[in-house]
């Protein structure tokens, strides 16, 4: 079945992890992209993010051109295992791809303690 729909032709797939399974910078970027719409969708963890940060929310795409800011969002889902697991779910990827993602940006080789 070929598929013909607007829709399915506007999304690119999502770029495929390196065999390594370490993604590269630009598939990194997207995923944390990616994350940071999850996370503006959900008001509870949206409104959490912008009070760690200090971020305000008409802020958030100012602050997105920092060096730093798309593995600090990677960060952020990392550090609530619920949230990281949801994320990893909606996006369709094993949670350790979040992890690497994070460690493959700039700012991302961060050691934390992740909360329950």
């Amino acid at each position: 079945m070929i598929r013909t729909s607007r829709s399915a032709a506007a999304e690119p797939a999502p770029k495929p992890v390196p065999r390594g399974g370490h993604p590269d910078r630009e598939a990194s970027e997207a995923l944390a992209i990616e994350a940071l719409g999850f996370v503006a969708a959900d008001p509870e963890l949206l409104q959490r993010f912008l009070a760690l940060t200090g971020i305000e929310a008409a802020d958030i795409r100012a602050a997105a051109r920092q060096s730093g800011f798309l593995a600090g969002v990677l960060a952020f889902v990392a550090a609530h295992e619920p949230t990281l697991l949801a994320f990893a779910a909606s996006a369709g990827r094993p949670a350790q791809t979040v992890l690497a993602a994070m460690r493959a940006l700039p700012g991302g080789n961060t050691s934390f303690e992740r909360s329950t």
